[in-house]
């Protein structure tokens, strides 16, 4: 009796990853949780492009819009750019664990707050006056939303049985790195939203620009 006892409790820390309460689970379905969370996302940021009311120029009503046509595409890059590092992450990984799901639904919960972030910067944007407000509060959704990226990173690397055996532990720490900056980033992103919003919005471009390029040479690096 007593063997089987100790086998059982062997049974179950091996099940668990080595992490006491943390019990492991395939990543599959929380990858392809993520993916229709981040899909509904990105359709909301549809809603926010309403039809021009007619004024007697239809070229001109529809250029009126143009902040809201800013605000979706930023935004739909930027929720892209999450996708993509949330598939990098979820490459490399076998099984999560408990920690790994609560710190994804907080990301996720960041991901589908940003609608609504990009309709306060739009509307920001079409006053002027309000522009530098709009861009400092969709930054620090932005700021929240790469440190929870972060949380959710570590979270996961921290149990190696999290991840998958022929990961070189080289690429896991150029993706900390790359992950870390994208925070920092943001933030002075945001500070300079406080001084001009098309600064922080040029700055934005950039980053996008940045992260797009390094994600599209991981493969060839080994990620």
């Amino acid at each position: 009796m007593k063997f089987l006892k100790r086998s059982s409790r062997s049974a179950a820390a091996k099940g668990s990853g080595g992490a006491k309460g943390f019990a492991q689970i395939g990543s599959g379905r929380l990858e392809a949780f993520s993916d229709g969370v981040m899909a509904i996302a990105i359709t909301l940021l549809s809603l926010d492009i309403k039809l021009p009311e007619y004024s007697g120029d239809l070229l001109d009503d529809l250029a009126a819009l143009w902040p809201t046509y800013v605000g979706f595409v930023l935004s739909f890059m930027l929720i892209g750019q999450v996708w993509l590092n949330h598939h990098a992450v979820f490459h490399i990984l076998r099984a999560v664990d408990q920690r790994v799901l609560v710190f994804n639904l907080l990301l996720l919960l960041d991901v589908v707050f940003l609608p609504f972030a990009t309709s306060v910067l739009t509307n920001s944007l079409e006053r002027g006056s309000q522009a530098r407000v709009g861009a400092v509060f969709y930054g620090g959704v932005m700021v929240v939303g790469g440190l929870l990226f972060n949380a959710l990173w570590h979270s996961a690397i921290r149990n190696p049985s999290n991840l998958r055996h022929e990961i070189p532990r080289s690429v896991v720490r150029r993706m900390s790195l790359r992950f870390a900056l994208g925070p920092v980033l943001y933030a002075f992103a945001c500070v300079l939203g406080a001084i001009n919003a098309w600064l922080s919005i040029g700055t934005y471009v950039c980053l996008i620009v940045f992260y797009m390029m390094d994600s599209m040479a991981a493969p060839r690096n080994g990620a």
